[in-house]
């Protein structure tokens, strides 16, 4: 009984000693909305400090041993696709045969991010615990509903290109999303410029993700609850930095309104939006009836070109693999297509 009153004090003080919200964090937000909402959210979260992946100092896997600890069982993490509680030790050491648990990149890290050494690849508020063969499955899938349940993780449901988590964390997830296409613009050495669109299908190479507006909704019908406060906690005493969307969901609104169709890209311009040749030699062509901004990614993210031509000399790219992103007139992508160069 006594060590049972110990461990219940534990894990209440495990959740109160950690800061809430500073005095004054969030007083350069107030007021906007939109794209300058967005902007002012960046700045306020950016230039975390930050932490090594695996480490035999202070590493990713002890942010997580912490973040997620399962209340009910200060030596266990909860899994955030199948909440199975499990023990959180040394996760590194099981890794390779398969036992414990491995770190979910939930922003998958092969679309903008692929190497270590960036800041986005470590940064803790989108890394969760996660058991290894549902890691497996989920793989780089974008986020949306529908399709058939998973064999392992059962609350969960998965196409040939989309993830619905369960419904306990969906919520989580979206408010995950939005960090990070908030904390990630682009304007730093290695930080890329992450962005969510309306549709699925994206393509690894590249910073987009989707479904914004399953996002949206996901954000409104799971709220924040005491676990996912804490986990802001524990992650801002170490980044120094604080995930907005869970310390105020209503900012997901004010930035991406589902009313504002300037928020949410026309995805019916997909039907009419033609690039050829594919693959393209000297000169790639881009046919559509209204206003768009053509940019060209290599397969780890970077930007090689950007344009509001139709024509477009790629004479000078080496031969190989690249993604094309097309925006429309409010910088919202509008859709993405692998091409090769010869």
């Amino acid at each position: 009984m006594m060590k049972k009153f110990f461990t219940i004090m534990f894990i209440m003080a495990s959740f109160l000693c950690y800061a809430q919200i500073p005095d004054g964090y969030y007083d350069s937000a107030e007021g906007l909305q939109g794209e300058d909402l967005k902007a002012a959210l960046h700045q306020i979260i950016k230039n975390h400090t930050d932490y090594p992946y695996t480490s035999s100092s202070t590493d990713t896997w002890d942010i997580l041993k912490e973040s997620d600890r399962d209340p009910d069982n200060s030596d266990n993490v909860i899994l955030i696709y199948t909440g199975w509680s499990v023990e959180g030790g040394l996760p590194g050491e099981e890794y390779d045969n398969g036992n414990g648990w491995s770190r979910e990149h939930v922003w998958a890290k092969s679309h903008g991010f692929p190497d270590e050494w960036q800041d986005a690849y470590r940064d803790a508020h989108h890394l969760r615990p996660c058991d290894i063969s549902v890691n497996s499955s989920r793989g780089t899938k974008d986020f949306d509903d529908g399709g058939e349940l998973h064999r392992e993780a059962t609350d969960c449901r998965s196409t040939s290109t989309t993830w619905e988590p369960r419904d306990a964390v969906k919520g989580d997830v979206a408010r995950m999303m939005f960090y990070m296409a908030t904390r990630y613009e682009g304007d730093a050495s290695g930080d890329p410029d992450l962005e969510l669109v309306d549709y699925t299908g994206t393509s690894t190479g590249t910073p987009l993700f989707g479904k914004l507006s399953t996002l949206i909704q996901w954000n409104e019908e799971d709220p924040v609850d005491e676990f996912e406060r804490n986990r802001n906690d524990v992650v801002y005493s170490y980044q120094n930095n604080r995930n907005p969307f869970v310390d105020h969901p209503e900012f997901v609104n004010a930035v991406y309104d589902p009313q504002n169709t300037t928020n949410v890209p026309d995805v019916d311009i997909n039907e009419k939006i033609r690039i050829y040749p594919n693959p393209a030699n000297q000169v790639l062509h881009v046919e559509a009836q209204k206003h768009f901004t053509v940019e060209i990614y290599s397969t780890v993210g970077e930007l090689m070109l950007t344009t509001t031509q139709k024509q477009i000399d790629v004479s000078h790219l080496e031969s190989g693999v690249y993604f094309i992103v097309i925006k429309n007139k409010d910088g919202q992508t509008v859709k993405s297509e692998k091409i090769l160069k010869n």
